[in-house]
């Protein structure tokens, strides 16, 4: 069965950066699941898998814009250390969630910290990085009525939610 649309993809995968440093990869050789078009991977690689099949292998290069887009300098803030007071634990690579102008729950990354100010980055990790990914496609198959009404792929014992 080929991927396309509202299919339900299982495959593993090692990511790695231009230098071959692996960032990623599969978790305990578990393949990751996913509902083809729902947006739960990356555009850049879920375009590469289109029209893939089971037990297929290959190797992509994703530019930044199709990953996790290019970074953005106006997600670099520097902000007053009084805003975190309380919180000793506040060094650089703590994550803390944020909320925008919108409302939008954005995850910061603390990129500099001293006695003044904390210098938080709101770029993805990722950002600006062409990724290369090996992928193995493990299956295919339909998705399930209840999978295309929640908008994502369930597990073999069902849904995870409520």
């Amino acid at each position: 069965m080929l991927i396309a649309l509202n299919r339900v993809v299982r495959f593993s995968y090692i990511l790695t950066d231009d230098k071959a440093q692996v960032l990623d990869r599969s978790i305990d050789g578990e393949p990751l699941v996913y509902l083809h078009g729902g947006g739960a991977i990356i555009p850049g690689l879920e375009a590469a898998l289109e029209g893939k099949r089971s037990g297929e292998s290959l190797q992509v290069r994703i530019a930044a814009a199709d990953a996790y887009g290019e970074r953005d300098d106006e997600l670099v803030q520097s902000v007053p250390r009084e805003m975190f007071e309380g919180d000793d634990a506040v060094k650089v690579g703590t994550h803390f969630e944020t909320s925008d102008d919108d409302g939008e729950i954005r995850v910061v990354t603390v990129t500099g910290v001293d006695a003044d100010n904390v210098t938080v980055d709101g770029n993805h990790p990722l950002a600006g990085i062409p990724l290369n990914f090996a992928v193995t496609i493990v299956d295919v198959r339909d998705a399930s009525s209840e999978e295309l009404a929640h908008g994502h792929a369930h597990g073999p014992d069902g849904h995870l939610h409520d």
